[in-house]
């Protein structure tokens, strides 16, 4: 088959990192990824985007937009309209106060369907206008073209969780593990399998597409389980990449052989987001925000925000978005409160037309805003006053180069645009993450959510064509795509 005419297979690994897979390379116990790498190009250092957590990763990826365009902010953020917290799944506990049915309707429906822009196109829909068909199997964001019926458990009929009939909009080839299968025979899809949402339900559905010869254009796979392992872990926790790769081989060898598996298809293996460590020490490593906030009235988990709450959480893991909710409460006063901790990285937010930056433990101001006289490595041009190295700018002339926090410009900007509200956006130094009512927390392992270079760089593997996206950036990955196409 010539090139020009190869499906586009694009496999996402949860929390897919440069060091630890450079060391399971170096032991011998990824084989698969090997083959991959040194048959293809290898990226180290792609940027993702932000906030690093993954609906909103994968809506970038999908819209090639930032969450300012996608308006997909973060897995918690606070709908304003309706006064609540929206939760896509996260943490047991505050998925019980926020309310099973609550997250469920949100994840399952409401992401897709309402809360990921109208005004911006997946990949799906932008190749259902050309007549491309397009697959999606276990991705959290995956609106197409076409309606797609969700095949509703009993278990969450008996419990009144979701409706008997459910439809979303997806591409036309859709999985979304045991809601709806490509493959009759899955095996992988019960309820103590986690639903369907593993690794091995999805080479088990990839490779019913091969073997069937019902790849299309383009399929975008979420490969979940390397995540679990990192969170616990750490960040060169690298049992989890064997697990990975042992999918990987099943997948490759729905060809006759692996060679004929890289002649027949384009592949792309990245991760979404890094991991940076969390410290042991719940003293050193938890930033506590309930303590720090004490003299306000901050809304409960599971409650819409009253009239005399004063305040409104929502923690992502590494990073916070902290909700003012009554207009006398001025966030630059909020921000001078989270300047007295440390461990706090970044403290940004909208003021006029302005982004104001500080940092914790330090009393330098930066302002910045677009079309500026500076311009970065992508093109972008930015107006920056202050002391650049709160997000470790170095000025050169006209030119602007990032240090620890990628692109964190467009990325900051994408996420204090992304919603409606007055907020603030904190992120955490490495080592620590934030705490709020019920958070989960990773203590001794590793987690994401913020700008650092450790949560935002992933690598990225291409087999079967010499181009690559413009920049090695998540957002840009949509154009290279339907470029791809384009191609053929």
């Amino acid at each position: 088959m010539e090139q020009r005419t190869r499906p586009v297979i694009l496999l996402m690994v949860d929390s897919l990192m440069h060091h630890p897979l450079q060391e399971a390379i170096r032991q011998k116990r990824v084989p698969a990824l090997h083959f991959l790498m040194e048959h293809g190009r290898y990226i180290p250092d792609v940027v993702s985007s932000f906030p690093t957590m993954s609906v909103t990763i994968d809506s970038t990826l999908l819209t090639g937009t930032y969450p300012d365009s996608h308006r997909v902010p973060g897995l918690l953020w606070y709908r304003q309209e309706e006064r609540r917290l929206v939760n896509y799944g996260n943490g047991i506990l505050e998925m019980l106060k926020t309310g099973i049915k609550e997250v469920l309707q949100d994840s399952l429906y409401r992401l897709n369907n309402e809360h990921l822009s109208q005004e911006v196109k997946t990949i799906h829909e932008e190749l259902a206008l050309h007549n491309m068909p397009s697959a999606s199997i276990n991705g959290l964001v995956y609106r197409g073209s076409f309606l797609q019926q969700f095949n509703i458990p009993k278990i969450a009929l008996w419990l009144k969780l979701l409706p008997r009939e459910l439809r979303t909009h997806g591409p036309l080839l859709f999985s979304f593990g045991a809601l709806a299968r490509l493959d009759a025979e899955n095996r992988h899809r019960y309820l103590w399998k986690k639903g369907g949402f593993n690794d091995k339900f999805v080479a088990r559905e990839l490779a019913y597409l091969i073997r069937r010869q019902k790849l299309p254009f383009f399929t975008i796979a979420y490969l979940p389980d390397n995540d679990h392992s990192v969170h616990k872990k750490g960040p060169m926790e690298i049992q989890g990449l064997e697990k990975v790769d042992r999918q990987l081989q099943e997948v490759l060898g729905a060809y006759s052989t692996w060679e004929k598996a890289l002649d027949e298809a384009i592949w792309i293996v990245m991760g979404d987001s890094g991991q940076a460590p969390v410290g042991a020490s719940r003293r050193q490593a938890l930033i506590y925000l309930l303590p720090m906030l004490d003299k306000y009235k901050i809304t409960k988990l599971g409650k819409r925000a009253q009239e005399t709450d004063q305040l409104f959480l929502c923690v992502n893991e590494r990073m916070t978005y902290v909700y003012a909710l009554q207009d006398n409460i001025q966030l630059s006063e909020l921000a001078a409160l989270f300047q007295e901790e440390e461990r706090i990285d970044v403290i940004a937010w909208r003021e006029e037309d302005r982004i104001q930056v500080r940092g914790g433990g330090k009393e330098s101001t930066l302002a910045f805003q677009p079309n500026g006289p500076h311009k970065d490595r992508y093109g972008q041009a930015w107006m920056l006053d202050g002391d650049v190295s709160l997000l470790d700018i170095r000025k050169t002339g006209e030119e602007i180069e990032y240090g620890d926090y990628p692109d964190v410009l467009a990325r900051l900007y994408g996420a204090l645009y992304s919603h409606a509200g007055r907020y603030l956006v904190l992120t955490a130094r490495p080592e620590c993450e934030f705490v709020g009512e019920s958070s989960p927390n990773h203590r001794g392992g590793a987690a994401h959510g913020a700008l650092h270079k450790e949560d935002s760089l992933v690598p990225m593997i291409i087999c079967g064509t010499d181009s690559a996206p413009k920049h090695p950036r998540l957002v840009d990955m949509k154009e290279w795509i339907l470029r791809l196409h384009g191609e053929r």
